[in-house]
């Protein structure tokens, strides 16, 4: 009876044993699964972030090729305002050097008038011949003067009305069809400085 009670302990010990073995087995074979999860849950999560680290990376990074558009374009603007203010600036140096002379040539424009009427006045006085020819010497030399500084007198002769160029005294009737909206008579002549109109020619105007 002592001999079976021992094997029978025995038996039991062996079970245990092996037992205890498979629980550890299966206790190390669990943590190993649960491990190797972690490790990929893990390298997902680092991916993750790389991404979004990478995505706000691209975000911040300045655009080179809208960058250049953007300088480029100022730069032309900047190169179109200047080169008008290049020109603008020599035009206005051109006009000054024309047109300089210009408020002294209109002061001499009453001499002008003052000589013609001088010598209109004399015409057929034979008497008075040797001063018609100093004064007509004197006129057309200082006319001359004036005319290679610039100086044009505007045209009136069977000329049309132009506001451009004429300033209308009056206005009379006329018969003739070719003569309406034309310049009939000259008051005052007109004059030009270097294609700039210094003073209207004043005319009568045929209506």
């Amino acid at each position: 009876m002592n001999k079976n009670i021992f094997e029978i302990f025995k038996m039991n010990k062996k079970k245990n044993v092996k037992e205890t073995k498979e629980n550890t087995e299966e206790v190390l074979e669990n943590a190993n699964s649960t491990g190797t999860g972690n490790e990929s849950t893990n390298d997902t999560l680092a991916n993750s972030e790389l991404t979004e680290e990478k995505t706000k990376a691209e975000e911040k990074s300045p655009n080179y090729e809208e960058k250049f558009k953007e300088v480029n374009d100022k730069f032309l603007r900047l190169h179109a305002e200047f080169d008008n203010y290049r020109k603008r600036t020599n035009k206005e140096r051109i006009d000054l050097i024309k047109y300089a002379s210009e408020d002294v040539v209109k002061s001499m424009l009453p001499i002008i008038d003052d000589l013609e009427r001088a010598l209109k006045s004399m015409e057929g006085n034979e008497a008075a011949q040797p001063f018609i020819e100093g004064t007509t010497l004197i006129f057309n030399k200082f006319k001359n003067i004036l005319i290679q500084k610039g100086l044009e007198e505007i045209k009136t002769d069977n000329e049309v009305f132009n506001t451009d160029f004429h300033e209308a005294v009056t206005n009379i009737p006329t018969e003739e069809e070719g003569m309406k909206g034309k310049i009939i008579e000259v008051i005052e002549k007109g004059y030009m400085l270097n294609g700039k109109v210094i003073r209207f020619a004043k005319v009568v105007v045929g209506n």
